[in-house]
């Protein structure tokens, strides 16, 4: 196929926003392309714009919460076909030869690729993705939906749907924004007695419409407290990133029960070991997920009325809704938007 397209490229690290005119690119073996109708902004495209990605190559076309429609398929390419409603998320493939992999550890593969880090990715109206890469959307979300699914829906799906809470205990969130507003819907309809731990009382009507049976403020009282007296935390979804609160958290969970830290503050937890110890406690990290963690939360998105809160912004308005994400103000996902 010829003819150009709009895209919106980094040409150096720390560099502005540059719209640019580009050739539609040919997918090649293995590989599909698909044309973007919407691509979610994650906080993690800042590792792009400021160059903080190790062997990043520029220009590059950050964005990897992508939603569109397969528009041509590669050679050695059978099971997607042209037309299909695919999403691409921030695992952009694996080498199934390394130790990682040969375990079934995809996440961990050392030679994965992450989609529009390692190549360009969906802040454009094409993108070329690895068929690996492509998880099928229902057809009941919208795209401006699936997209941020692709990212920030996986990483709190996944983590909770293997955090080892069972339907009825006690699950906590930590924040209610682009993660935790999803991570609320999700603990509810996973069957969790849900928590929402936020700063303010404004945020309770919030907490309480997303499905939290119970919300607790962190500026009126000691939340640690709070969450035993409801019999302490099986699982806390720790989706807001400030060390100094993630840390005092531990003391909040029930024996046996686990932290999980999907968004990584930028300093040190500093955590009792013997708080630790006592209550049989852990600390644990969570990557997002692979193409087919992706596709299980689009189902259960689909299945279940999860819908993330958005802002969109057409693809022209690329730097407007960067800075929108950058700043925090955003409530409390941006989407760009195509042909618009």
């Amino acid at each position: 196929m010829s003819g150009k397209m709009k895209a919106a490229q980094i040409a150096k690290p720390g560099g502005d926003w540059e719209l640019v005119e580009r050739d539609i690119p040919e997918p090649g073996s293995g590989q599909v392309r698909v044309k973007v109708e919407a691509c979610g902004i994650c906080h993690s495209d800042l590792f792009v714009k400021e160059g903080f990605w190790p062997g990043l190559q520029y220009p590059r076309v950050p964005g990897h919460e992508i939603a569109g429609r397969i528009d041509a398929v590669g050679g050695n390419v059978v099971e997607w076909k042209k037309g299909q409603r695919v999403g691409v998320g921030w695992h952009g493939g694996h080498c199934f030869v390394c130790a990682q992999c040969k375990r079934g550890d995809f996440a961990m593969c050392v030679n994965r690729k992450v989609t529009g880090f390692d190549f360009d990715g969906g802040y454009a109206e094409y993108m070329i993705a690895p068929a690996a890469t492509l998880a099928a959307i229902p057809d009941e979300l919208l795209a401006e939906e699936a997209g941020p699914f692709m990212c920030a829906g996986v990483t709190v799906y996944n983590a909770l749907r293997n955090s080892g809470a069972r339907g009825g205990e006690l699950v906590a969130v930590h924040g209610i924004g682009g993660l935790g507003h999803l991570g609320v819907q999700y603990a509810r309809q996973m069957g969790f007695k849900t928590v929402a731990l936020g700063r303010g009382k404004d945020k309770e009507p919030l907490a309480k419409k997303l499905g939290a049976h119970h919300y607790i403020d962190s500026d009126a009282g000691d939340v640690v407290a709070e969450l035993q007296k409801l019999g302490g935390a099986r699982v806390i979804l720790a989706t807001a990133p400030n060390a100094k609160a993630i840390s005092t958290l531990v003391d909040g969970l029930s024996a046996g029960g686990k932290l999980l830290v999907p968004a990584a503050p930028n300093e040190p937890l500093a955590v009792s070991m013997m708080s630790l110890i006592a209550g049989r406690r852990s600390v644990a990290g969570w990557y997002s997920g692979t193409a087919k963690d992706s596709q299980d939360t689009l189902e259960f998105s689909a299945l279940t009325g999860v819908h993330p809160m958005i802002e969109k912004y057409p693809l022209s308005r690329v730097a407007e809704a960067y800075e929108q994400m950058h700043s925090g103000k955003v409530r409390f996902r941006v989407v760009l938007t195509m042909g618009v």
